[in-house]
């Protein structure tokens, strides 16, 4: 019941009663109206409210120390959780050990991994030293009473501490002072990864520790057992993963603030290629042997072999499109899944081509009936090629034999300086001539060995270069991303 009245506010609902006697002004006295008592009642009702929140804790607080054992009471009392242990002597050390017991995920498009931990702290505090030869283990919920390291995952995007049935925490103390802290920790924390091997890439994780507030003058961070405080990999079984090594190290986080303790635990990941080999490799392979069948379908047959081929190109397609779906959309990394469907694509795309080309050069090629007349006009360009490239040869070597003799008889009689500039000038032309006809004459004969006299070859070719040239390339491809 609340009653307002110009001098007085009566509470009774509190545990006991409150009279709040307060003195208006006369001026305000004499004009209070229903309006202004609302309001004041409104402001005493909150003030009293707040008071009763107040006493409430208070009496909570001093009913959870009442519940304490003597032994706690004792050590909690003049306990300050604010101030850390050796406050002004110096840091406090905190050993920290893991339990890995699950990395459910590892996801190459959130370049992350999430992970359940058990994350277990120890350090000294000297304040809650204790007669007695046994360790007191506490409900977790207790740890608000003490003070704890502020320790936080640096690369965590998301985390949370598990509460079923109970917050899962541990606290127990030991008569020398020491203080063991436990927590049940799901986080998700950022793995950079480089695909470029991808899928017979190796990647290295971490997990990194430090302190949010303290810095190395108030808190050490230091691993319990060296490479051996982190335990549970044994016994993990990794979908598409396997692990290779892990190991531990401590160092020092450098921020504008001061420097800070950290500890970083690494673990090595190897991805397994059995399911890539079956879900990609194996298809696009059969898709590239697919398409060297219509090497020994007839060259008539025009749907046949064009339907293999678009077939072909368009299955290659879909597959480099699946393969993609479980990358990141956008990335610089040209990855080693990529080059395998590219090389495959060029091939099956090859096939495609060959047999435009063989198609081209069966529609060009002379008929039956005029191959004589062909091969006969082929001939005489050649025997006319051979006649004129003889006479100048001929007059060239008559050349030569004149100037060796004028070079004879130059001992005996000096020629005149006209006689040797016109045999000098008569020479030169044919010398030049000589060399772009035989230039002429090479180039003939390489576009007449370019020159296709029977289609039907480019399959018999085809037929042979294609595996041995897609054998090749497998060799080189396997051995450079395996052993590279």
């Amino acid at each position: 019941m609340l009653e307002c009245s110009s001098k007085r506010v009566y509470y009774e609902d509190l545990p006991v009663p409150w009279v709040l006697e307060l003195e208006l002004p006369p001026k305000l006295h004499q004009t209070c109206n229903a309006q202004a008592a609302m309001h004041l009642c409104s402001f005493v009702g909150s003030l009293l409210l707040l008071l009763f929140i107040s006493r409430s804790m208070d009496g909570s607080v001093a009913s959870t120390e009442e519940i304490l054992p003597p032994t706690i009471q004792k050590l909690m009392k003049g306990y300050n959780k604010y101030l850390r242990p050796f406050f002004g002597n110096g840091p406090v050390t905190v050993g920290m050990s893991l339990d890995i017991a699950s990395i459910d995920t590892i996801s190459e498009i959130n370049m992350d991994y999430t992970a359940t931990i058990f994350l277990r702290q120890r350090w000294t505090d000297e304040r809650l030293c204790f007669d007695g030869n046994k360790s007191l283990s506490l409900d977790g919920r207790l740890v608000e009473l003490l003070w704890v390291p502020d320790t936080f995952i640096v690369d965590s995007k998301k985390s949370f501490l598990h509460d079923i049935t109970v917050e899962n925490r541990l606290i127990r103390i030991f008569p020398n002072g020491t203080v063991l802290y436990a927590l049940r920790i799901t986080t998700t924390v950022a793995c950079s990864m480089d695909l470029t091997k991808y899928p017979m890439d190796r990647q290295t994780c971490t997990l990194q520790l430090e302190s949010w507030g303290y810095n190395v003058k108030d808190v050490v961070f230091y691993w319990t057992r060296g490479n051996q405080s982190v335990s549970g990999l044994d016994h993990l079984q990794l979908a598409q993963y396997t692990l290779e090594d892990h190991y531990t190290s401590e160092s020092e986080a450098v921020y504008e603030t001061g420097n800070y303790p950290k500890l970083i635990f690494h673990f090595k990941l190897k991805r397994s290629i059995l399911y890539f080999i079956l879900e990609t490799y194996v298809p696009s392979s059969a898709l590239v042997v697919l398409s060297w069948v219509s090497f020994w379908i007839s060259q008539s047959s025009v749907p046949a072999r064009i339907c293999i081929g678009v077939t072909t190109v368009l299955t290659m397609t879909t597959l480099m499109m699946g393969a993609r779906t479980s990358l990141p959309n956008a990335n610089c990394f040209i990855k080693a899944i990529d080059v395998y469907l590219g090389i495959c694509f060029s091939f099956i795309f090859g096939a495609l081509i060959e047999y435009a080309v063989a198609h081209f050069c069966t529609l060009h090629q002379p008929n039956a009936a005029n191959a004589y007349m062909y091969g006969q006009e082929m001939q005489e360009r050649e025997d006319e090629m051979n006649g004129i490239v003889t006479s100048i040869g001929s007059h060239a070597l008559r050349a030569r034999k004149r100037e060796e003799m004028l070079s004879r008889m130059g001992s005996t009689s000096n020629p005149t300086p006209s006689e040797s500039k016109e045999d000098i000038n008569s020479s030169q032309p044919q010398t030049r001539c000589t060399k772009c006809m035989s230039t002429a004459r090479r180039i003939v004969r390489c576009l007449n060995c370019c020159k296709v006299e029977n289609p039907h070859y480019i399959d018999n070719y085809s037929r042979l270069s294609f595996p041995l040239s897609f054998i090749f390339i497998n060799l080189l491809y396997w051995t450079y991303y395996l052993y590279f």
